[in-house]
């Protein structure tokens, strides 16, 4: 595959700039492996991401809220507000500015698609899904995925959008509640038991768009036996509803058996499976217009770089190594060790014996919710 047939991958250093501090969950840390996976598998067309502009931010967020991070982010001694300050989003130096590269890096993906320079693109820095149109939240400024959707669908497309962080993608749904050309899909661990608290089956679309949110709450420890099920039963349903031109996903791997902030169990198996059904929806309803990001994801050195490289390698239609490349296990296995995730997985795909055994009354109770969520969709989209 030369360069100019691969997908896109975005990346740049001032990605980096995104950091909350060397104590917080979302460290940019994640980047130096997992980058380093994503060259070793063959990904060598990468683009800058730019900063966005105060325009293409406003799209979708309050110029009142841009103001303030603006403020804070050049002091950041500003009394919190709006959602930043001490705990999930603290403020940091250059705030906006690098919030804004994340924006700029979803949108020069939906762009290179938009324009048809590239089929596939993948921003693995995006996917922060939690921003409002007036608030931060869940370490989330601006919401690039969000305006990644708004792009495609301000050129004119039917967007689907599937989210696949093991947290509901609260901000993404509610900034196209009532928007009946965007689809939003979450499948995540249920509001009961996990931040943000929402995401429930009864959360539907607003009144001018009946069934375009679609939320798939799974119990506490879930894991691939009862989660690929729901993936694969509700998501071609869905596009075959609903009838997308344009795809866009969000690729939070927190849902993995080894991440420390969630209690799912999924393992590099499933995210395989999910993200090739992805590649079949985009190619049979979208002519292969897919935009993915990044998301969630704390076990920054055995989960991170394989999942953002198996999304990279479900894009560009190639096999994943069988296993993790011995050089790049020794270049990152002290810094592993140092932070408490290691030893670093010699196989790309985690074997099936990873993750215990669902209990059958957790299978039983996810079966339900999701024959439940895609009944309901399907019988508001089609306004019966």
């Amino acid at each position: 595959m030369t360069g100019s047939e691969q997908p896109l991958l975005v990346y740049g250093e001032r990605i980096l700039d995104y950091d909350f501090g060397p104590h917080h969950p979302l460290t940019p840390r994640r980047f130096g492996p997992s980058i380093d996976l994503l060259r070793t598998c063959g990904a060598s067309r990468i683009a800058e991401p730019p900063q966005a502009d105060l325009e293409e931010v406003e799209r979708l967020h309050t110029a009142e809220y841009v103001s303030i991070v603006q403020s804070i982010g050049a002091d950041p001694w500003h009394p919190p507000a709006a959602g930043i300050g001490a705990g999930d989003c603290p403020p940091f130096v250059g705030m906006h500015e690098a919030s804004a590269t994340v924006v700029g890096g979803s949108l020069l993906a939906a762009d290179a698609v938009l324009r048809g320079e590239a089929e596939h693109a993948f921003n693995p820095g995006g996917g922060l899904h939690h921003a409002m149109a007036g608030r931060a939240a869940g370490f989330c400024i601006y919401n690039d995925v969000a305006l990644a959707v708004a792009r495609a669908r301000d050129a004119g497309h039917r967007v689907l959008y599937v989210d696949l962080d093991v947290h509901h993608g609260d901000g993404t749904q509610a900034l196209f509640w009532d928007d009946p050309q965007v689809l939003t899909l979450s499948i995540h661990e249920t509001g009961a038991s996990l931040f943000p608290g929402t995401g429930f089956v009864s959360e539907s679309g607003g009144p001018a768009a009946p069934g375009t949110a679609v939320n798939v709450p799974l119990q506490p420890y879930s894991g691939d036996a009862s989660w690929l099920p729901a993936v694969f039963e509700i998501v071609p349903a869905l596009a075959e509803a609903f009838r997308p031109t344009f795809l866009v996903s969000q690729h939070g791997c927190d849902g993995h058996l080894y991440d420390p902030l969630a209690h799912l169990r999924l393992t590099t198996a499933a995210y395989r499976a999910a993200t090739l059904l992805l590649d079949e929806i985009a190619h049979r309803w979208c002519d292969g217009r897919w935009v993915a990001t990044g998301g969630g994801g704390y076990d920054a050195y055995r989960v991170v770089p394989r999942s953002w490289s198996l999304v990279w390698l479900a894009q560009a239609h190639l096999e994943p190594p069988v296993e993790t490349p011995a050089d790049w296990r020794a270049r990152w296995a002290a810094e592993a060790e140092r932070y408490g995730q290691s030893p670093l997985p010699d196989a790309m795909i985690d074997p099936d014996d990873l993750a215990p055994v669902e209990p059958e009354t957790v299978l039983d109770a996810n079966r339900r919710t999701a024959e439940k969520s895609l009944r309901q969709a399907l019988q508001l989209l089609g306004g019966g």
